[in-house]
């Protein structure tokens, strides 16, 4: 069986090599190059005075003589794995790398230090105020969030317009506070087995702080290259005792503002810069978070989390010219000069978490409850609804769309080793059950909204037909078992069964390996397979958006419109994943681990069945949408809905790569490199009754070709004998992404064809990341840094494939962002 399956795990590598990304010799010459959260020096972390010494309370992060040895507690069931001993690729963050980045977002940071994570270039309308990311080239639906090991709830507003991000209702990780965080676990690899749903292409743990002690105090001030969008972040967070000592609380707070920045070119209808539609958005943050444990006995421990989040954000429109309101009393006397509306959002994001864990007759047991909600209130400033009489003139509509979404789940983990006669190394057994219900609700816009069909705002309100609730309940168990084959050949299998109310049943399964060959090399491979189900929202949401020349219908699969014209109730996608992995330590202290996956995905839900013109008008029409634009017919006139339509293959490799260079008395350099290599095609796609595809060429594209082929980080960083200095130095390669853009006539107004495409080349971009940190005294510290510091910017779209003329990036990508460079001083005091 040994040798079976590691003949298998090796025949699987050349087809896994040829990513079409260079040949292989190649990667030698850029091997020196990526970070991961593993390699810089994590900070010491001091345990809580007394209920260090019960069982229960693990030390998360603890350092040992010559390097840092971390304990994990995602991708495996067994209790005191090391990070150095996994059986799969897990990168660990620290608290205090992501706040040597600069970046006072968390989802920011993240990608400052993880070649395998990336975010959005950009976004539109609502979908740009929501914070996600993905893994492996990936969507951000394919990752699983957790926070201390349970699944984090996903935020309700989904991001509608077209991208690869489209459809997807992510975890918006950056409304839990960052100043909370104590490190992040990230699983690169299908754990659909482990942990359920979503865990494709990988799993994010984010592990909260429990010290007992402590104040932190941090400020971070930053500005772009181009003099705008300033970001002010102020964090703080500390930690108390209590009950002699046997319990502990940890509250965090974080304040975090941004404002605007504008990157467009002129809009062809003015010759000015007047559309603001190229931007990033305006957005102020209050998060607070609390997480606390109470050892009832040295067997028992009472724990809870809890988080709250308030956004309010904006986002710029498309620019409107006076003349489309030249026709209507009251409004053009309003504006004048044309006016440019603001997507506004009010974001109440909340969960806590309460459990019981503890030890029974040699069980380890967590019998845990989350419940989460998000709620969302879209909403418009600027703006005008012709169709309202002039005595109910209207600029501000609070209510033009309403969303909740709600996650209740519980849990019951067990787990034990066992020692059995006939077998000569423990066993490790672990098993649960849970059930988890879901709810989506859309609220109906406010009459100002929706009257005369509120087709003349910049985001149709919600009408009452599109408007509703729904829901739906899982049950779920698994089982997991690891052991040794021999004394260094580790084994584990874990399966595990979900039923959904709303689209039925699901099994997955998975089955890892790793063989320590020596104390310095090692191989690992896993099999398994995944799925994700659809979502709620994928289901059911529904809306129209306007552009001053587009409309664009996004219609349930589920709505009398679609089912009308051939639409199917979703099924969840199945994935499987292969991952092969070498650990090696070719001399002390140089670490390099390479790990090659191939990710097959059936199904992938993505909006398809593009109808233009008359056909498009009829599926509104069904649906209750009947008061459209009088300008806007023809190709300008689309909609569409969510169906399973492509399957894909992604294939890929992870390289990460530390080593210390001790200079004596001038201190040392920890160096880091990593590196991701992706390439997704698309094998399968399917058609409409006449043959057509239902994919065209823009959707092809952002499903294969929207994620950098590869993303490169390496660079050192100089810690000064006395830790007085610190100097870091990193270079961020983003490989190439390729677009299909539409062509544009008549003034760069109007749709010239739906079937003619430019082939766009975003190509690769180098980036420089520099900061100087000085520690003050013993409380005081100070960080001076830049990102992009030479402010590269993404490939300019060519003026034909402009829709108006302004966007002159394309922000339907995820690969260097639109903002140039940025520059911030980061301030924190330790007491």
């Amino acid at each position: 069986m040994r040798s079976l399956f590691l003949s298998y795990r090796l025949s699987a590598l050349p087809s896994l090599l040829g990513l079409g990304l260079g040949c292989l010799p190649c990667l030698s010459l850029q091997a020196n190059a990526a970070t991961t959260g593993q390699q810089i020096e994590q900070k010491k972390t001091k345990a809580p005075k007394k209920h260090a010494a019960s069982p229960l309370h693990q030390k998360q992060v603890r350092s040992v003589q010559g390097g840092t040895e971390t304990l994990i507690v995602t991708g495996t069931r067994e209790i005191g794995k090391k990070a150095r001993d996994s059986i799969a690729p897990v990168d660990i963050v620290s608290s205090k790398q992501l706040t040597s980045t600069g970046q006072p977002t968390l989802r920011d940071a993240m990608q400052l230090l993880l070649p395998s994570l990336t975010v959005p270039t950009g976004g539109f309308d609502a979908g740009a105020l929501t914070d996600s990311i993905s893994l492996r080239g990936l969507s951000s639906n394919e990752t699983l969030i957790l926070v201390n090991g349970h699944r984090r709830h996903t935020t309700a507003n989904i991001y509608a317009d077209s991208g690869p991000q489209q459809g997807t209702t992510p975890t918006d990780i950056d409304m839990i506070p960052l100043s909370a965080i104590d490190h992040i676990e990230v699983l690169r690899d299908g754990a659909s087995a482990q942990y359920g749903s979503d865990a494709i292409a990988g799993v994010v743990n984010i592990i909260l702080k429990k010290q007992d002690h402590g104040l932190t105090i941090r400020s971070n001030s930053g500005i772009t290259s181009d003099g705008d969008g300033y970001q002010q972040g102020i964090f703080i967070d500390g930690g108390a005792a209590f009950a002699q000592d046997r319990g502990f609380v940890h509250v965090s707070g974080d304040l975090v503002h941004q404002d605007h920045s504008f990157r467009s070119a002129p809009d062809s209808r003015t010759g000015t810069t007047v559309n603001k539609i190229l931007s990033q958005p305006e957005q102020t943050r209050q998060s607070v978070a609390i997480n606390a444990g109470y050892d009832i006995t040295n067997t028992l421990q009472l724990y809870s989390t809890a988080t709250y989040a308030h956004r309010h954000a904006e986002a710029f429109q498309n620019y409107r010219l006076p003349s489309s309101l030249a026709s209507t009393p009251g409004y053009a006397a309003l504006y004048p000069d044309g006016y440019s509306p603001l997507q506004t959002l009010e974001e109440n994001d909340f969960e806590i978490t309460a459990g019981l864990k503890g030890r029974l007759v040699g069980w380890h047991w967590d019998l845990s409850s989350t419940y989460g909600r998000d709620f969302d209130n879209i909403g418009l400033k600027n703006d005008a609804n012709k169709a309202l009489p002039a005595s109910a003139l209207q600029t501000t509509y609070n209510k033009v769309q309403g969303f909740n979404d709600t996650q209740w789940n519980n849990e019951l983990n067990l787990s034990r080793k066992l020692y059995l006669s006939f077998w000569p190394h423990s066993i490790n057994i672990a098993g649960g059950a849970g059930y988890r219900y879901e709810a989506y609700s859309i609220a109906e816009g406010s009459s100002a909204s929706t009257y005369g069909g509120g087709t003349s705002l910049s985001l149709a309100g919600t009408n009452p037909r599109s408007a509703g609730n729904s829901n739906r309940d899982v049950v779920s168990g698994y089982v997991d078992i690891s052991t040794h084959l021999t004394k260094h050949w580790q084994l584990d299998m874990a399966g595990r069964y979900e039923h959904y109310t709303d689209v039925g049943n699901t099994q997955t399964g998975k089955i890892s390996t790793r063989y320590d060959v020596s104390k310095r090399l090692a191989f690992r491979g896993t099999f398994s397979n995944g799925f994700h189900a659809p979502t709620l929202a994928q289901e059911h949401y529904s809306a129209l958006t306007l552009s001053p020349t587009v409309a664009r219908g996004l219609v349930a699969a589920t709505s009398p419109g679609a089912l009308a014209s051939g639409a199917q109730r979703l099924k969840p996608e199945q994935s499987t994943n292969v991952e092969g992995g070498i650990i090696a330590e070719p001399f002390k202290g140089l670490h390099v681990t390479t790990d090659f996956y191939q990710i097959d995905l059936r199904g992938r839900i993505l909006p398809g069945n593009n109808l233009y013109g008359v056909e498009a008008a009829n599926v509104l029409a069904a649906n209750g949408i009947t008061d459209l634009p009088a300008n806007i017919t023809n190709n300008n006139l689309s909609t569409q809905w969510f169906a399973n339509v492509a399957n894909t293959r992604t294939q890929g490799m992870d390289m990460t790569i530390t080593y210390t260079t001790k200079l004596r008395n001038a201190g040392r350099i920890n160096w880091d490199a990593a590196i991701n290599l992706n390439r997704t095609r698309l094998r399968h796609q399917a058609v409409r009754s006449d043959g057509t595809p239902v994919l065209n060429a823009p959707s092809r594209a952002y499903i294969t070709t929207a994620y950098p082929r590869s993303k490169i980080i390496f660079g050192g960083t100089w810690v000064s004998p006395a830790h007085r200095w610190a100097v870091a130095l990193h270079e961020i390669r983003y490989g190439q992404t390729t677009s299909a853009l539409t062509y544009y006539k008549n003034n760069n107004t109007s749709t010239a064809s739906t079937t003619d495409y430019l082939q766009f080349h975003n190509k690769p971009k180098w980036t420089t990341n520099l900061s100087v940190t000085y520690n003050i005294t013993k409380i005081w510290s100070a960080t001076l840094g830049g990102n992009n510091i030479f402010a590269a910017f993404p490939s300019k779209v060519p003026r034909g494939n402009r829709y108006l003329g302004a966007p002159k990036y394309y922000m339907s990508t995820s690969q260097l962002g639109i903002n140039g460079g940025y520059y911030y001083l980061d301030v924190s005091a330790r007491f």
